[in-house]
């Protein structure tokens, strides 16, 4: 039987999915999935608070973010419980809601999946005497204290900025987006979309959506590259599919232009060896101080701003660190 050069992509991808971000179970180690046993304070301390955080999904992009939170919570005396559903799963998440409320933890950081959904969750947690704020997505209805994080809307407008610079204004663009639900991508892709009809001649050729899935971020990607050979940029606007758009560049040897949304490990890795040109950091590093810090304060009875902007950024490989 012979093999086309089709179904070799296909294999490489599948390979590399395996080895990298796209296998992980519950034996696999790391922050994030270890942490359902909780973090421990320094010299064997009695923790003066326990804070729970809670992701939309188990990923290198929160595991970084995971790792500064407990050097903050360490150093503070603070136990962390850390959970996420192994994929996007609104149930999963409001269960955890739950399950955080019944222990009577002392604050509660969370990255709603559905913030309408959530907010039940969140003000039950609220009314029970739990701090609760929330941090990449907002829930705004909801009686939460705080949002830490950027304005999406500014940051797929950054991006719309960065796309016309790079292509003088003219040529044609693939877009990836994660759900088509989410708040966080209409507001990228709006702030975006508008940023370029407004200040552009370039042309939007497809917009895809994985709603939450490796495989079908990969999947959309590849079949839009062949449906439109002579694009210029291929645009990811969510962590799914910037991870993903790396292993296709790699599987398919592309010179094209690739700007990602979120910056992680694999993504700087990228940006080192040329597969991805640009990123829209939203200076997710400061996250995790900021989560233990609003807590603390929030624990204590202490006034907090609604509003932590964080900011946004783009990261270039000549960028400093």
């Amino acid at each position: 039987m012979s093999v086309t050069p089709k179904k070799c992509l296909l294999f490489i991808v599948i390979f590399s999915l395996f080895t990298t971000v796209g296998c992980r179970d519950a034996n696999t180690s790391g922050p994030l999935l270890s942490s359902e046993t909780p973090s421990s304070p320094k010299n064997d301390q009695h923790p003066a608070h326990t804070f729970g955080i809670i992701y939309p999904m188990a990923h290198s992009f929160y595991e970084v973010i995971t790792q500064l939170a407990e050097k903050a919570a360490a150093a503070n005396s603070v136990q962390l419980l850390v959970k996420a559903p192994e994929e996007i799963s609104l149930e999963q998440q409001i269960r955890m809601m739950e399950t955080m409320i019944k222990q009577k933890v002392d604050g509660i950081a969370i990255d709603p999946i559905d913030p309408d959904a959530l907010t039940p969750a969140i003000n039950k947690a609220m009314e029970s005497g739990i701090p609760v704020i929330c941090f990449e997505t907002d829930a705004p209805n909801s009686r939460r204290l705080s949002y830490i994080g950027p304005d999406h809307y500014r940051g797929g407008a950054l991006m719309g900025e960065v796309v016309g610079k790079l292509m003088k204004g003219k040529g044609m663009v693939l877009v990836e987006s994660g759900s088509s639900g989410s708040t966080i991508q209409k507001d990228r892709l709006s702030g975006m979309l508008d940023y370029l009809s407004r200040n552009t001649g370039i042309q939007v050729l497809e917009v895809g959506y994985n709603e939450g899935s490796s495989d079908r971020a990969l999947s959309d990607m590849e079949r839009m590259i062949d449906d439109h050979p002579h694009f210029d940029t291929l645009v990811t606007l969510d962590i799914l599919s910037s991870s993903a758009s790396i292993l296709l560049w790699k599987a398919k040897g592309l010179k094209r232009n690739s700007l990602a949304f979120g910056m992680m490990p694999n993504v700087k890795e990228a940006l080192i060896n040329g597969q991805i040109t640009s990123v829209i950091s939203q200076n997710e590093q400061v996250w995790g101080d900021h989560i233990i810090g609003q807590l603390l304060r929030a624990a204590r009875g202490e006034g907090i701003p609604v509003y932590v902007d964080t900011g946004l950024r783009e990261v270039t490989k000549d960028s400093p660190e």
